[in-house]
């Protein structure tokens, strides 16, 4: 006996349908093989391009013991370099119940509001945590870090501010470093100058549309700001306040002082530091200003039986409707990270958080006290809870000594020294930096220095309540919380419950095996700035996960800093237009967009300072070849790159996608290719290889990182050789110093581990085959609706890639049922809707992806094919066109145990196929009135008066 085979390749655990039920499928498709179907949707003339190798996946034990030996090369020591990252302690109720609780995080963004009340619950705690912080009436429901946040309050003001003619933005040289950083790079393409000064010494605010301020300052200072955001509004500009949130429990708020806005980063709210990310950003403004606040916005609104019910309101998909007049192409936010935020303050409450802030705040006046006995002048007078020390000829030694104790400190310049304490800093911890900065010298006295008086300025000492609602002062024992967070993820549609079947947004399995990584303390408790000799474990992570990539796409290098797809976009846009400006062509501004794009392509490219002309589709949805020849050669001295989806944002392999491709750069421009659809394409062809530059890759679709409700998500761009040059850079940790996108070196760190796992335990066999069943999949409910349902388009041989686009306007006409009843009645069902009316008004997208079943594909056929059948009752006047199940949908258990006044049956309502009755989802609230939400806009837990009554 040579060996012994093994039956639990990962593959086989992540794919869903079995060998016979393949067989079934393939026949009903009329395939006598696998291959056979495949060759007959790619194209021939791009099914050569894969590079993949045909490598073999390894176990979960195997991938797991590997990850296990990188983590352990990186060494997560004591961390006091603050820089807006703290040490935080998750409370254990959170991170078993949310943060690895799949039923939180595999749910989808809550655009069916009526199949997701318990997240948009959870996102409306975090707001009013936000408002209640910041005292601006407005927050959203998060963005995706600080700095980017603070890139979207700079473009903010300019929308905004009085000031038109300018196009400068004022940036204190106290904020973050890694947020002027970031600032640049957004400000740069849209013609806009940031001025990095000392706002303590400003003069004149007149030149300028905004400012941004950092409270406390990245240094410690803590600055009274009332008198200079007075004189920036006499001049007509806006200011924004980056704020420390913790601090906000003991200083006064930015809306008290004056700003238009506050921002900042909920991570030290019990997110883990992950090495830089995911954190969840927040974004608050005033009520004047709530139609132009990026990102997501929760709001109470009302159901049909006029009970309060949340929505996401007003700018849901801004992109898809307002394209390149979009005001941001932020189309998520960092859910997942913002409700862990949101819980750690229910958690704790007013009174917790108040003693979390008091307790770092003191074991900084006794650190800072001891110091000076030490003989170090600490620079501040006024701080919460970082110091900065001029520490002159010695720093160096300093940093030494402190390095040997396994400290890291923040070396501010050759010259300082910076130290930010946070929640996990102990008495033992304040005297071990004494120990550092003693140098053989006695100790001070720990107790002597306990009572330390607060170093917080008398003026700005908060004196308004916080965190008044009755959810922050509930849930503080780990039963009444525990019970919170089972109550609103029953309330809940996500993975763990059924197939979510959303055309263009890959929900896929996040297996277990690939989630467990992310919360060891070796990944999740690094510092993004931590010195390189400290994260040998995510260099070799990240290094090894962008030659998977490469592998996988066919391009020569990976970046995987940005945060999000949006963010990917934007940074593949930014290396061609650095490109061509190296080459002299700076004339080229022009992004060819068809006009089925995803709506965050054309915001996208004007972000990155180009102009959109958008190229026509056929009537196959293809991208018709001579609109596109014709611009391309118009506008040729001017063209600077085509956006385009492949397989085609109509669920397609469009044939000419090579001839695409050599028309663009024929003309001189360069082929973005959007990789939202990648999960069709991954070891059967390679896009760096049949004509694009640069594609940008959702890794929370593809490549299994969960959705988390709506974020977190991973946005890495594959770019060829020649525009690696021009890959986003980072102050801190890259080779290239400028040009970053994200506030972290490598963005959402702590949760690459995931897509690491998933193709290491795949391998190009497996992922070749996940691509294959997955095209499979979509085929096999393509035919099987068709006979109810028009699929609106096909590839050349009657197939779909992986996912079909079905066609109901029909009914509006015949029977006045909408795709909007469609969709809510296929919660009775227990599913979520397809995606709905993208990229063609009123259809349905659909795409099953690999890991579902058969049996799995046949429920949601069969409940489609159900629908259908009620839509024909309709039709043909045997259910009442007004009361009839689809107008109805969804039904809850209280609307059933009430006085039923409808012309059809409660269990036609209810249990409308025989297998709900094993497993029914009940939607909490009926179909939400989204009119209704818009008109009454409110955004925050409602008053306590409203409790009372």
């Amino acid at each position: 006996m040579t060996g012994f085979s093994t039956h639990n390749e990962f593959h086989q655990r992540h794919i869903g349908p079995r060998e016979d039920d393949l067989a079934g499928m393939l026949q009903l498709l009329g395939y006598d093989s696998l291959d056979a179907l495949i060759q007959h949707v790619i194209p021939p003339s791009i099914a050569d391009s894969s590079v993949l190798p045909d490598s073999d996946g390894v176990s979960e034990a195997a991938a797991l013991a590997e990850i296990r030996q990188i983590a352990d090369r990186n060494l997560p020591l004591r961390s006091y370099i603050g820089q807006g990252y703290y040490g935080t302690h998750t409370p254990a109720p959170i991170l078993r119940n949310l943060l690895e609780n799949p039923a939180w995080y595999t749910a989808y963004t809550p655009y069916q509001p009526e199949i997701s009340q318990g997240r948009l619950e959870a996102l409306l705690n975090f707001q009013t945590l936000i408002s209640d912080l910041t005292a601006l009436p407005i927050a959203n429901a998060s963005l995706l870090d600080e700095a980017t946040a603070a890139a979207e309050a700079m473009t903010f003001c300019k929308r905004l501010s009085k000031n038109k003619a300018s196009q400068q933005f004022f940036a204190s040289q106290h904020c973050h470093p890694q947020t002027l950083d970031i600032l640049r790079t957004r400000a740069e393409p849209l013609g806009l100058e940031v001025v990095i000064g000392d706002e303590n010494t400003l003069q004149d605010t007149s030149a300028y549309f905004g400012a941004l301020l950092q409270y406390p300052a990245s240094n410690g200072d803590i600055i009274d700001h009332r008198a200079l955001i007075e004189r920036f509004h006499a001049s007509g500009a806006l200011v924004a306040m980056a704020a420390d949130l913790l601090a906000l429990t003991l200083l006064c708020a930015p809306g008290e002082l004056g700003a238009d806005v506050a921002l900042g980063s909920a991570q030290r709210f019990g997110v883990p530091l992950g090495f830089g990310g995911p954190h969840a950003a927040y974004f608050a403004t005033h009520e004047r200003f709530k139609r132009d606040i990026p990102g997501r916005l929760v709001g109470v609104s009302v159901d049909r039986f006029g009970q309060p019910a949340l929505r996401l309101a007003m700018q849901t998909r801004e992109q898809h409707i307002r394209r390149e007049k979009a005001t941001s192409n932020i189309c998520t936010a960092q859910v997942l990270l913002a409700n862990i935020a949101s819980m750690y303050a229910v958690y704790h409450g007013p009174r917790g958080l108040t003693a979390i802030a008091r307790r770092v705040h003191g074991l900084t006046c006794v650190l800072a006290s001891g110091l000076g006995q030490l003989g170090y002048a600490v620079e501040q007078s006024h701080f919460f809870d970082t110091l900065s020390l001029h520490t002159g000829a010695a720093t160096q030694r300093l940093h030494d000594t402190a390095f040997a104790a396994d400290i890291n400190l923040r070396v501010i310049d050759a010259e300082h020294l910076g130290i930010s304490l946070d929640e996990t800093t102990r008495e033992a911890d304040v005297q071990k930096l004494w120990q550092v900065f003693a140098e053989g010298q006695p100790l001070p006295a720990f107790i002597k220095h306990a009572s330390a008086a607060s170093c917080l300025p008398a003026a700005l000492r908060r004196q308004s309540a916080i965190l008044q609602h009755p959810v922050f002062n509930r849930y503080h024992s780990e039963t009444e919380l525990m019970r919170y967070l089972r109550k609103l993820a029953d309330k809940d549609l996500a993975l763990d419950r059924s197939m979510i079947p959303l055309g263009s947004c890959t929900m896929k399995l996040n297996a277990a095996s690939e989630m467990i990584p992310v919360t060891w303390s070796a990944f999740a408790d690094l510092h993004p700035f931590a010195p390189s000799e400290q994260t040998a474990g995510y260099q070799q992570l990240t290094r090894e996960l962008e030659a998977m990539l490469c592998a996988a796409t066919g391009y020569d290098a990976v970046s995987l800093q940005p945060n999000a797809g949006s963010q990917g976009e934007y940074a593949g846009l930014l290396a061609i237009r650095a490109y061509h400006h190296s080459r002299g062509d700076k004339q080229r501004d022009i992004c060819l967009i068809p006009q089925s794009a995803h709506g965050t392509n054309p915001a996208t490219a004007s972000m990155a300072g180009m102009r959109v002309v958008v190229v026509a589709c056929d009537a196959r949805g293809n991208v018709d070849l001579a609109d596109l020849s014709a611009k391309a050669q118009e506008l040729r001295e001017h063209l600077a790159a085509i956006m385009i989806t492949y397989p085609s944002t109509h669920g397609v392999f469009e044939e000419e996608i090579r001839q695409i491709c050599d028309i663009v750069h024929t003309n001189g421009g360069q082929v973005y290719i959007d990789g939202a659809n990648m999960n069709a394409m991954v070891g059967l062809c390679a896009p760096g290889q049949f004509g694009g530059d640069v594609s940008h890759l959702n890794l929370h679709k593809t490549f299994c990182i969960p959705h988390g409700g709506g974020g977190p998500g991973v946005g890495p761009i594959g770019v060829k050789a020649h525009l690696a040059p021009f890959l986003p850079g980072h102050s801190h940790a890259l080779s290239r110093r400028e040009g970053a996108v994200s506030a972290a070196p490598y963005g959402s760190a702590s949760i690459l581990p995931i897509t690491w796992m998933y193709m290491r335990m795949m391998g190009g066999k497996g992922l070749k085959r996940a691509s294959e069943l997955a095209i499979v999949n979509a085929n096999y409910i393509a035919r099987r609706l068709e006979e109810h349902y028009p699929v609106l388009y096909t590839g050349a041989n009657g197939l779909v890639a992986h996912e079909c686009i079905i066609d109901v306007r029909p009914f509006k006409e015949s029977s006045g049922i909408s795709v909007d009843d469609i969709a809510k009645r296929l919660i009775d069902y227990g599913f979520h809707a397809p995606t709905m009316s993208f990229p063609v008004a009123s259809t349905l997208m659909i795409e099953p992806t690999e890991s579902e079943s058969r049996a799995e594909l046949d429920r949601f056929c069969d409940a489609m094919i159900a629908i259908r059948a009620e839509i024909r009752a309709v039709e043909q006047g045997q259910l009442n066109d007004l009361d009839n199940p689809l107008k109805n949908a969804p039904h809850t258990a209280q609307e059933l145990a009430g006085d039923w006044q409808h012309a059809y049956s409660r269990e036609q309502a209810v249990f409308p196929v025989a297998s709900l009755i094993d497993g029914k989802y009940w939607p909490p609230v009926g179909r939400v009135d989204n009119v209704y939400g818009d008109r009454n806009l409110q955004c925050a837990c409602p008053a306590i008066e409203a409790y009372q009554d």
